[in-house]
C-alpha cells in the first residue's frame, strides 16, 4: 500500500509531505483547491506523461516520490527481480520521478535510475487508478484474465496449462529442426548417391595406396632392371663360366692341399663356398629374370587406379586411406536420410499428443473460467442498483482465440464488458461516456475482486460525480468495505462517502503576499483532519459557504453512521 507521499514544486505545492494508513482515505475540499493537483502528482511518480505545465512558477524542477509498503511475494517483487533491480524484500518499493524544466524526465526506483515506461509497468503492480481521467488498473483488458483466474482460484489449472503448453510448444520446435534438417539432407540426397557409387565403384581398401605406389615404382623400373639382370647372367656364363673357373680352381688346390700341412685349408673351404654362392646366384638371377615377366599395360591400370583413388580422396577432403571410412560414414547419412521420414513421423505423433494435452488442460482452463464469470457477473450486477446503475449490466467475455494464438495461459482472452442500457449489447468498459459512472462501476468490480484482486492500493477520483443521497451512501458504504481488504483512496465532493472513511485529508488554498515583493502567492495545502475539524468539514459538505448547527448536528450524525458501517462492512 502507499505509505508516504512526497511532492516538490507541482503547480500550486511548493512541499508537501502525506503519510498514508489502511482502509479508506478521503480527501475533500471546495472545487479548485487542487484535490486533482494531488493526483496529478502521485501520477507523476507512477510514470504517467507529464509536461512543464506541472511545475510550480519560478521553480527549476518538480519532483515526487512515492513509497509502497510491498510484501515478499507481491509480483512486484518478482518484477524487481526479473529487471535485476536491488531491493530489500524487509524494506518499502520507492519510486521517484522529477521534471525539469526543460521537459526532461527521470524515473528512479529505489534511487536506481530507470526509463519513465518503467516506472509505470512497475505501478500497474502497485495501484490502480479510476476517474474523470485517469482509467488504470482494471481499465486495461490485459488485466481482466489477471482478474479473473485470482478470483476463481486458478492457479493450479493455469500451471497445468502453461506446463502443456511449453511442452507442446518443446514438441513443435523439435519437430521443425528435424523438419529443417531433413529438407536440408534431403537436398544432398543425390549428391550423397554419386559419392558412394563413386566409392563403390573404385572399393578402396586400407593401405591400397602405398601397395600401388610401391608396384608402380617397380614396373616404371622393370626394364632397366631386366637389363641389369641379363647383363649379369652374361657375367656369370661368359667364358669359361664362373661356376667351372671356380670348380676348376678348387680341384687344382684341392690336388696340392695335403701337403700343405693345414696351410691351405682355409683356401679350401672359401672356393667350396664360392661355388656353392655361384650355384645359388645363378638360380636366383634365372628366377629373377622370369619375375620381370610383366603383364602388358600393367603399369597403366596400376597408375589409372592410383590416380584415380587420389582424385576421389582430393574431392572428399581425406587421405586416400581414409576413403573406405568415408564411405561408411556417407552410406549411413544416406541411409538415415532415407529412413529420416519415419522419425519424423515419430515426432509428428509427438507433436499430436503433446497438442492434445494442452487442449485438455486449456479446455478445463476454460471450463473453469466460463464457471468463475458466472460467477463474478452475479457479484457485480448485484452491486450496481445501489450505486444508481440499475439499468447496467455487467459481462464477463470469454472468447475463443486461433490456434495460432492458443498460449501458456490458455486459448480464450477475457474482457470485462458493461452494456449501459436495456437492449444493447456488451460493450467495452472504456465506452461509458460519464467517468462517475465508469468510477461506480469499477467500484463494484472491485468489490467483488476484493478478496482475491492483488492491488493493495485503490484510487477513486470524483467516483460519485453527478450521485447524491442514498446512493452516495452506497457508494460510501462499499468504498469502506472495500478498505477492510485494500487500501482505498477517494477524492469526494459528498459528505455521505467521507463520513465512511477512516483517514480524512483535507485539500485547500492558501494565499499571502511574498515579503521580498508586493506579490500574491497561492499555494495548495493538505492537512489531516480529526474531531472537530473533520466534523467542520463535513458539515461544510453538506452546508456549503454557510455552515449551520443542523449542517454540524447532521454531519455529527453522517459521522457516527460511518463509523458503524465501517466496522460492519
Amino acid at each position: 500500500m502507499l505509505l508516504r507521499l512526497s511532492v516538490r514544486d507541482v503547480v500550486l505545492i511548493d512541499r508537501l509531505d502525506l503519510d498514508f494508513g489502511p482502509g479508506l482515505c478521503a480527501l475533500t475540499g471546495e472545487t479548485g483547491a487542487g484535490k486533482s493537483i494531488l493526483l496529478d502528482a502521485l501520477g507523476l511518480a507512477l510514470g504517467k506523461r507529464a509536461d512543464t505545465s506541472l511545475l510550480r512558477a519560478g521553480a527549476d524542477r518538480a519532483a515526487v516520490t512515492a513509497a509502497f509498503e510491498v510484501a515478499a511475494d507481491h509480483p512486484a517483487r518478482r518484477w524487481l527481480d526479473e529487471r535485476g533491480l536491488d531491493h530489500n524484500p524487509d524494506e518499502d518499493v520507492v519510486l521517484r520521478r522529477t521534471l525539469a524544466a526543460d521537459g526532461r524526465s527521470r524515473g528512479f526506483i529505489n534511487d536506481q535510475s530507470v526509463t519513465v515506461a518503467a516506472l509505470a509497468d512497475l505501478a500497474g503492480h502497485l495501484v490502480e487508478i479510476y476517474g474523470q481521467h485517469d482509467r488504470l488498473g482494471l481499465m486495461d483488458v490485459r488485466t481482466h484474465r489477471l482478474a479473473l483466474d485470482g478470483f476463481a482460484g486458478l492457479a493450479p489449472a493455469l500451471a497445468l496449462c502453461r506446463t502443456a503448453h511449453g511442452g507442446w510448444r518443446d514438441a513443435h520446435d523439435r519437430l521443425a529442426d528435424a523438419e529443417r534438417d531433413a529438407t536440408e539432407e534431403a537436398a544432398r540426397g543425390e549428391e550423397l548417391r554419386d559419392f558412394v557409387a563413386d566409392l563403390d565403384a573404385l572399393a578402396p581398401e586400407p593401405g591400397e595406396a602405398t601397395t600401388l605406389a610401391d608396384e608402380r615404382g617397380f614396373l616404371m623400373a622393370a626394364e632397366k632392371i631386366a637389363a641389369a639382370l641379363n647383363a649379369a647372367a652374361q657375367a656369370l656364363n661368359g667364358t669359361p663360366p664362373a661356376d667351372q673357373a671356380i670348380r676348376s680352381a678348387q680341384a687344382l688346390v684341392g690336388d696340392v692341399a695335403p701337403s700343405a700341412a693345414g696351410r691351405l685349408d682355409a683356401l679350401v673351404a672359401a672356393l667350396e663356398r664360392a661355388a656353392i654362392e655361384v650355384d645359388e646366384a645363378a638360380s636366383l638371377l634365372d628366377a629373377a629374370g622370369h619375375t620381370l615377366e610383366v603383364e602388358p599395360k600393367r603399369l597403366e591400370a596400376v597408375e589409372e587406379r592410383l590416380f584415380g583413388l587420389r582424385g576421389l580422396a582430393r574431392r572428399h577432403g581425406v587421405e586416400v586411406d581414409g576413403l573406405a571410412d568415408l564411405r561408411t560414414d556417407l552410406a549411413a547419412r544416406l541411409e538415415a536420410i532415407e529412413a529420416g521420414e519415419e522419425a519424423l513421423a515419430a515426432q509428428r505423433v509427438a507433436v499430436d499428443e503433446a497438442r492434445a494435452s494442452y487442449r485438455q488442460a486449456a479446455a478445463a482452463l476454460t471450463k473453469a473460467r466460463a464457471a468463475a464469470a458466472r460467477r463474478l457477473d452475479k457479484l457485480v450486477n448485484r452491486e450496481l442498483p445501489p450505486l444508481k446503475l440499475a439499468a447496467a449490466r455487467f459481462a464477463t467475455r470469454l472468447e475463443a482465440l486461433n490456434e495460432d494464438r492458443w498460449g501458456p495461459d490458455g486459448a480464450e482472452r477475457v474482457a470485462f464488458a458493461v452494456a449501459t442500457n436495456p437492449g444493447q449489447p456488451a460493450g467495452d468498459l472504456g465506452a461509458i461516456a460519464s467517468g462517475g459512472e465508469l468510477s461506480r462501476l469499477m467500484l463494484a468490480l472491485s468489490v467483488a475482486l476484493s478478496q482475491s484482486h492483488g492491488i493493495a492500493t485503490l484510487v477513486f477520483d470524483e467516483i460519485d460525480a453527478g450521485i447524491g443521497g442514498a446512493t452516495a451512501h452506497a457508494v460510501g458504504v462499499r468504498l469502506a468495505r472495500l478498505g477492510m481488504r485494500a487500501q482505498v483512496l477517494v477524492v469526494t465532493h459528498q459528505p455521505q462517502v467521507a463520513a465512511q472513511a477512516g483517514v480524512h485529508f483535507r485539500v485547500a488554498k492558501e494565499s499571502a503576499k511574498a515579503k521580498a515583493k508586493a506579490k500574491t502567492t497561492t499555494k495548495t495545502l493538505v492537512e489531516p483532519l480529526d474531531g472537530a475539524a473533520r466534523l467542520e468539514e463535513v458539515a461544510r459538505m453538506l452546508a456549503g459557504a454557510e455552515v449551520t448547527e443542523q449542517a454540524r448536528a447532521a454531519a455529527s450524525r453522517l459521522l457516527e453512521g460511518g463509523s458503524e458501517a465501517s466496522t460492519t462492512a
